[in-house]
């Protein structure tokens, strides 16, 4: 009692007693609140972060965090809370992810696009393969439209269709790298000329379904009355065909001259990853395979299984066969710059496989047609037998020609 009459006597007089009891049980009350064991704590906490901090300059002093860290992260994981709640990590794309494959008529085309459809499924990429035939010059307008469709196709991309080449630098858009496949331009003529008019061994797309307006004289026509009487069909502009799915979509790109074989060249030289040949198909396929792994990976096998050449054959002409050597001279005139076009890739390719280091099975060839090398090593001397020396030359001009 006394000390609660001390601590009242130094208020005022009028101050209750009953109110100086109650200051003093508060003051209790928070001494009684505070946790006894709270600077033991507080201690243990700064000394954790100070121990903390050391061993993170240590770490940073010595190059990195001990190798007992390094195993104990590895056997936990790496995982974090993003990684798991986070979004989607994205998808890494392979190099080049847009390839367009311009594919030139009667050049295998149809046995690749085949291949890549089975490929396609097998490495999940995108296979666009237009239905488009018969439109390979585009307007401006139709360039930019296509241009714009291509570039929105999920990567990675193939697109293929018969049209010739477009400059998408030229409209600002980035360029997707090129490959395509030629031939012997005059086989390549033999065979879409009989295609035309008599299909291939599908029954479902027979030469009636093909080209139902043609009319019996023009599907019947001799092919060595074609070229020897100079009939449309069968010279310059319309066998002009190869060099402008090179050159491009400029008009002067469609009249067969030197101005189209030089831009034919140099864009093959520049925008084409790989140009083949037709004559060296599996070699092409292994190329493809060594420069386009992700799209082409195991290419070569799926081709040369049986499965796949029970639909391969049926792609093959019907009712072809060979002209008279004097017709394949004539051809063969008219298609100066298609065969120096030819001969033109057909060196590159063969350049690219000496730089791979491929062993090809097939000999580096002259640059002429058999059929006239074997005509300029004959003597002027006449055989015994007309008729054998004609059947010889036929044979020679077959041989030249290679079947589809």
């Amino acid at each position: 009692m006394k000390s609660l009459g001390s601590c009242c006597s130094s208020r005022a007089a009028a101050e209750p007693l009953e109110a100086c009891r109650e200051r003093r049980a508060g003051r209790g009350a928070v001494w009684a609140a505070w946790p006894r064991g709270a600077p033991r704590d507080l201690a243990f906490c700064m000394a954790a972060l100070l121990l903390f901090c050391l061993g993170s300059l240590f770490i940073q002093l010595n190059g990195g965090p001990p190798k007992v860290l390094l195993e104990l992260r590895n056997y936990l994981g790496e995982s974090t809370y993003m990684d798991d709640h986070g979004p989607p990590v994205p998808k890494v794309l392979p190099f080049p992810s847009q390839v367009i494959y311009n594919r030139v008529g009667k050049c295998g085309s149809r046995t690749v696009v085949l291949l890549l459809r089975i490929l396609a499924e097998k490495h999940q990429f995108n296979l666009v393969s237009s239905d488009i035939h018969n439109k390979t010059r585009l307007t401006k307008h139709e360039q930019v439209d296509l241009m714009r469709n291509i570039s929105t196709i999920p990567q990675p991309f193939l697109y293929t269709r018969h049209v010739h080449f477009l400059n998408f630098t030229r409209f600002r858009i980035e360029q997707p790298v090129y490959i395509n496949i030629i031939r012997d331009p005059i086989n390549r003529f033999l065979s879409n000329y009989f295609f035309r008019r008599f299909g291939d061994w599908r029954g479902e797309q027979n030469h009636l379904i093909r080209t139902p307006r043609m009319k019996d004289d023009e599907r019947y026509l001799d092919i060595n009355v074609c070229i020897l009487e100079n009939y449309p069909e069968c010279s310059n502009p319309r066998i002009f065909y190869i060099v402008p799915y090179f050159c491009g979509q400029h008009p002067q790109c469609r009249e067969p001259g030197v101005w189209a074989l030089e831009r034919a060249k140099q864009n093959v030289l520049e925008n084409f990853l790989l140009v083949g040949i037709l004559e060296e198909l599996e070699d092409v396929l292994l190329l493809l395979e060594r420069l386009l792994p992700h799209y082409f990976s195991d290419v070569l096998s799926i081709y040369k299984s049986p499965a796949f050449w029970k639909v391969g054959n049926l792609t093959g002409t019907v009712k072809k066969h060979t002209p008279t050597l004097e017709a394949l001279q004539v051809l063969y005139r008219r298609m100066k710059y298609e065969y120096d076009f030819y001969n033109f890739v057909r060196d590159q390719f063969h350049l690219i496989k000496r730089k791979i280091g491929l062993k090809s099975s097939h000999p580096s060839l002259s640059h002429e047609p058999t059929f006239l090398r074997e005509l300029s090593l004959r003597t002027p001397d006449p055989l015994e037998d007309e008729d054998e020396e004609e059947e010889e030359a036929l044979d020679d001009a077959n041989n030249w020609l290679v079947q589809p």
